[in-house]
């Protein structure tokens, strides 16, 4: 197996934490022709289960779980590379679609248009991080003014 290829501006985790956030409806519409593309395509796991949410108490600095979240999960192979996906929620085929990018990734595929789509929604993303912390900050109380 040749070791799988990456995008230069984007590391393999940075990828998949655009692709796990990005938009389910843009997700798939991309991932579905890249199917041609790739050869066989062989499903290794496909499923749902929970997993903890680990959180830092910021003020003691200790971890706990916080609770249990629902996830897809998606494992594949193609073209000679292994392509995984996992998102929140119930949705198979959002997750199945993130492991599709990830294995064309890996695998040399459409390169460009990967680049372009992962730069578009890592950018759509921090504007609505921007958004909602600048709702946040708005109702932001000074303790020290009272």
């Amino acid at each position: 197996m040749a070791p799988p290829q990456m995008l230069a501006d984007f590391p393999h985790e940075v990828l998949l934490d655009v692709l796990a956030k990005a938009d389910t409806a843009r997700l798939k519409a991309f991932a579905e022709p890249l199917i041609a593309q790739l050869d066989t395509i062989g499903v290794l796991e496909n499923r749902t289960g929970l997993v903890m949410l680990p959180i830092q108490d910021t003020a003691q600095g200790t971890n706990f779980h916080l609770g249990e979240v629902l996830v897809s999960e998606a494992r594949i192979t193609a073209s000679g590379q292994e392509g995984y996906g996992m998102r929140r929620g119930r949705d198979l085929e959002a997750a199945m679609a993130m492991a599709l990018v990830d294995v064309a990734v890996a695998a040399g595929v459409a390169h460009a248009d990967c680049a372009t789509f992962i730069a578009s929604e890592q950018q759509a993303q921090q504007a609505a991080d921007h958004e909602r912390l600048r709702r946040v900050e708005a109702t932001r109380v000074d303790m020290e003014t009272f």
